[in-house]
């Protein structure tokens, strides 16, 4: 008899600071067999579907709901979901099922649930049937893990590269460690020990310190302890949740000691890391003139505190007026406006027109810039990756929507209006609407980390530069009401 495995996802990074609500109508909602259109597209489903064909799982699906990162959410929308999830994973259960298989993000949060994954792994677990099926659940890296969770789970298995080019792959692993699990039939436990380290968002890059020493010792500690996973999640610092922040935690069949030796080791090499580590940034009229000075293009300005994939608006200014002052060269920048490009749905190329552009999405921003532009073009936004593991995947698969798009021109400066806002984690963003970004001398990019494996091997300098704004990695500015304190580096 075939092995059948329940599959649903719930995917929302929820930035408790921007202004304006999620609604339901955001969310792509897939239902049945609905979900197995995501085989082939390169996101993490696709990775657990190819997993399945291969151990030859019977794949029982369920409900897939799914945003891109923005603001704070009702409670309504988590009910919906768990309204539809009950219904079809009960009715599973009761026709008997051998395990449960979740793709999640962790770092969602309404008003009232502040750890909605906690709460929805608590409320499957006391689903009549449900009580000791094996649960295994994939995370981004930014998930802000709860104790709640690491109790309901069987297993989480998250991301371990920020950008996120192994999520995909992070689904197959977790298969294979659910196929071990049911195959060698070793009761797993999971221990779990928060850090009560705030990092962020830039901080979490895995190319360097703090967390590229911490994954390489966890993978050490793998081998040498004999445990089948330890998790690391730097979490989402943009979250006023009572778990937000760093976390670690252990799966594995030895002894509880064992597993919280290793926590305990994993703890001090984070202390100790937070404690030296200084991401600094920079101000923009300081790094406007060292490229200046440099003349090493393309150089990018990375403006962390409207990063897309962290929930900003996509529509802050600063970059753009600074680059309006001081045009030093061939610029681009892309702006989330869509009422800019429906002013310009109604020109042809070659027509000008003056705009209200950007600064809507954010109070922390000047408002927007009234700008004579030159309409190049006109696109439906959709495009594909150019790089099949690049963090975008991990979201949305393969294929993007940016909404309708424009493109524009004033002086030196080329910009790309979209109508969705689409985090720069892929070249093909600029270059399916005709920009190669390669020509470009500056580069205005609205993200934290998950930009780089696109741009660093195209640009020859960065800078990440200081702006206010929902994402800003000034922690102390943010007005956190729910996080648990005492935490570094907001409480020394």
């Amino acid at each position: 008899m075939k092995t059948k495995v329940f599959l649903a996802g719930l995917f929302h990074e929820t930035n408790t600071f921007v202004d304006d609500p999620t609604p339901i109508e955001a969310f792509q909602v897939k239902r049945g067999d609905e979900l197995l259109s995501a085989l082939g597209n390169d996101s993490p489903m696709d990775g657990f579907l190819t997993a399945a064909q291969g151990y030859g799982w019977e794949v029982v699906t369920g409900i897939d709901y799914r945003a891109q990162p923005s603001g704070p959410l009702l409670d309504e929308v988590f009910e919906q979901y768990w309204a539809e999830l009950r219904e079809s994973l009960t009715s599973s259960l009761e026709s008997g099922i051998d395990a449960i298989f979740l793709i999640l993000h962790g770092a969602m949060a309404t008003e009232n649930y502040r750890d909605v994954e906690g709460e929805l792994l608590a409320r499957i677990r006391a689903l009549p049937g449900a009580e000791k099926l094996p649960i295994f659940a994939v995370l981004d890296l930014h998930a802000n893990v709860s104790e709640l969770m690491a109790k309901n789970a069987t297993a989480l298995i998250p991301y371990r590269e920020n950008p996120h080019s192994d999520a995909r792959e992070t689904a197959v692993r977790a298969a294979r460690l659910l196929w071990r699990s049911l195959t060698e039939k070793k009761e797993l436990t999971t221990h779990f020990l928060h850090s009560r380290i705030l990092l962020a968002p830039p901080s979490t890059g895995t190319a360097e310190a703090p967390m590229k020493p911490l994954q390489e010792m966890a993978r050490n500690l793998e081998k040498t302890a004999g445990h089948w996973e330890i998790g690391i999640a730097p979490g989402f610092a943009h979250a006023d949740t009572p778990d937000t922040g760093l976390t670690f935690w252990v799966v594995s069949t030895q002894p509880e000691i064992s597993c919280n030796k290793t926590l305990e080791t994993l703890y001090a090499q984070a202390r100790s890391l937070a404690a030296q580590h200084d991401s600094g940034e920079w101000k923009l009229s300081d790094a406007l003139d060292q490229i200046e000075r440099d003349r090493k293009f393309p150089a990018i300005l990375v403006e962390p505190a409207d990063n897309i994939g962290g929930g900003a608006p996509g529509d802050a200014t600063f970059i753009l007026r600074a680059l309006l002052e001081r045009p030093i060269g061939h610029a681009g920048v892309a702006i989330n406006d869509p009422a800019a490009v429906q002013v310009l749905s109604k020109l042809s190329p070659g027509d000008k027109a003056t705009i209200s552009l950007g600064g809507k999405g954010s109070r922390l921003d000047h408002g927007p810039v009234e700008l004579e532009v030159t309409l190049v073009r006109l696109t439906d936004g959709v495009f594909e990756l150019e790089d099949k593991q690049s963090h975008l995947a991990s979201m949305a698969g393969s294929t993007i929507y940016m909404g309708p798009s424009a493109v524009v021109t004033h002086g030196k400066l080329t910009i790309l209006i979209t109508s969705t806002a689409t985090a720069p984690f892929d070249l093909g963003q600029w270059t399916s609407q005709g920009i190669d970004p390669r020509k470009l001398e500056i580069i205005g990019v609205k993200a934290a980390v998950g930009h780089r494996r696109s741009y660093d091997p195209i640009t020859a300098s960065t800078f990440t530069v200081q702006t206010p704004g929902p994402c800003s990695s000034d922690l102390h500015s943010l007005p956190y009401q729910k996080l648990k304190r005492p935490i570094f580096p907001l409480d020394r």
